[in-house]
């Protein structure tokens, strides 16, 4: 797996998807808190974090998004997981987090399973389809 990166990909409104990549354990787990916090400070509640470029996931990297769950529910927000097939949704299941939290397969359905996230990527006219896409995240 390469270093740890994290992207944000504006939704439009209160919107974002954070695109993970690498490994989230303790000292990366900081940061994705951060980011959340930053992005939720500046009125970004709603968040679909795409971890399929995620190999390891330790208990600094779930504390992280639980953290992250928290906080964003405190602000009336919601935070989706795609976790993936691999070692992430293992973890999810073993620590008996997946009821925790809404888990898709990929953004797309990810975006399509919630009106609002629908509205908020065609507010530019494109569909659900498009905006993945034209984004990188199918």
């Amino acid at each position: 797996m390469g270093p740890f990166h994290l992207e944000s990909i504006a939704a439009g409104g209160e919107r974002a998807v954070l695109r993970i990549d690498g490994d989230i354990e303790t000292c990366p787990a900081p940061q994705l808190r951060d980011r959340v916090l930053g992005l939720a400070g500046h009125g970004t509640v709603h968040i679909i974090a795409d971890l399929r470029g995620v190999g390891f996931l330790d208990s600094a990297g779930l504390g992280a998004l639980v953290a992250a769950r928290k906080e964003l529910r405190g602000r009336a927000g919601s935070l989706m997981l795609v976790p993936g097939t691999g070692r992430v949704v293992q973890v999810l299941r073993i620590t008996g987090l997946t009821g925790a939290f809404a888990l898709h397969s990929c953004v797309l359905e990810a975006v399509t399973a919630d009106r609002t996230w629908q509205a908020a990527v065609s507010a530019d006219g494109l569909s659900a389809g498009i905006w993945c896409r034209e984004h990188g995240l199918l």
